[in-house]
């Protein structure tokens, strides 16, 4: 098993393991144990009382974080020549077709984040289907839809995938530590809003298991479940 080097030791010196912290102290936390030389992510992981095997408990969506999450994604948009304009203007990195299409299957694999107009996926399911795995778009996530400009424009100013995987945990990010708390504490609260709006109606018993904050190099911070906010009306 792999040791941990000595500013992770040095960080589990500076807080309880098995203390449940508050939604402000454990951020604060998070931010005090960074210990990376770049701006680490404040990384969220929430276990949820589902059953992932099921398909009417399946967990997943967006969601636009008021302050973003630090990094701009690479977006590309594949659709017809007359949506063209309307992407490059929100600010697209790559915009095409057929052309595009072609380029994907040949290699091209510089992005993060494909949006489409329905008329293409047909193309695109027969295509690239094998090649684009987990960053095939979805109309569930907003990344299918004829409204190009503004699918891009969400997704360059803060909007992200939330989906529980197949132990029923989710894994998002929520800012940089150089976020100031506030920004760190309300794209949480606007993401956990999200995350019990989306509670499937077959989920039995507690919902919310765990949550645990984290940056990317360093130790979870366990927060109190029982302590975050009931969604907002």
């Amino acid at each position: 098993m792999p040791k941990h080097g000595k500013n992770y030791r040095e960080s589990l010196t500076q807080f309880e393991r098995n203390t449940l912290y508050t939604v402000d102290e454990g951020l604060a936390l998070v931010k005090k144990t960074a210990k990376a030389k770049f701006p680490e992510t404040v990384e969220c992981h929430i276990k949820l009382g589902i059953d992932p095997k099921k398909s009417d408990q399946t967990v997943r969506g967006t969601v636009v974080l008021p302050h973003g999450t630090g990094k701009t994604p690479k977006v590309i948009v594949i659709c017809k020549a007359d949506k063209h304009n309307d992407a490059q203007a929100a600010g697209a990195d790559r915009v095409g077709a057929e052309d595009l299409i072609a380029e994907i299957k040949g290699g091209f694999s510089d992005f993060e984040v494909v949006v489409a107009t329905p008329d293409m996926m047909g193309v695109i399911g027969k295509e690239l289907g094998r090649v684009l795995g987990p960053r095939m778009p979805n109309p569930k996530v907003g990344t299918v839809t004829p409204d190009v400009r503004k699918a891009v424009e969400e997704l360059k100013s803060g909007k992200v995938q939330y989906r529980a995987d197949k132990l029923g945990v989710i894994h998002t990010p929520l800012g940089k530590v150089n976020f100031d708390d506030e920004k760190l504490q309300q794209n949480f609260a606007v993401l956990i809003d999200a995350v019990i709006r989306a509670k499937p109606a077959t989920a039995k018993g507690t919902y919310l298991r765990s949550i645990t904050f984290a940056s990317t190099m360093g130790p979870g911070i366990r927060v109190d479940p029982l302590k975050v906010g009931r969604p907002t009306k």
